[in-house]
């Protein structure tokens, strides 16, 4: 219902504030390289999907970055402190679709 992704995409926000309690931002989304190097840290497999999916798409040092910032997203809207390899599978898609790599 839209009570409970309003509730779950509050409690995302309420975790990134507290994250970044001590920094000058306040979303995954403005997060500089310092920032996804501290709190996007992949595991084995998720660097490998993550790696797989830049060369396979041809995608940029930028969509590298921006697909981690929305990994993190995902984590934080699952209540999830660490980034799996189904969150990073689900950014490429997005990151994909954005760009219209699969079409339909």
């Amino acid at each position: 219902s839209s009570a409970s992704i309003r509730e779950r995409v509050e409690h995302a926000r309420g975790v990134q504030r507290e994250r970044f309690r001590r920094h000058s931002i306040k979303a995954n989304g403005e997060m500089t390289t310092r920032h996804l190097r501290k709190y996007c840290v992949l595991d084995t497999e998720s660097a490998r999907i993550l790696e797989s999916a830049l060369d396979k798409l041809g995608l940029s040092a930028r969509a590298y970055d921006r697909i981690l910032k929305v990994a993190r997203t995902i984590a934080d809207l699952a209540s999830e402190e660490s980034i799996s390899s189904a969150h990073v599978a689900e950014a490429i898609q997005y990151r994909a679709l954005d760009k219209g790599y699969f079409r339909m």
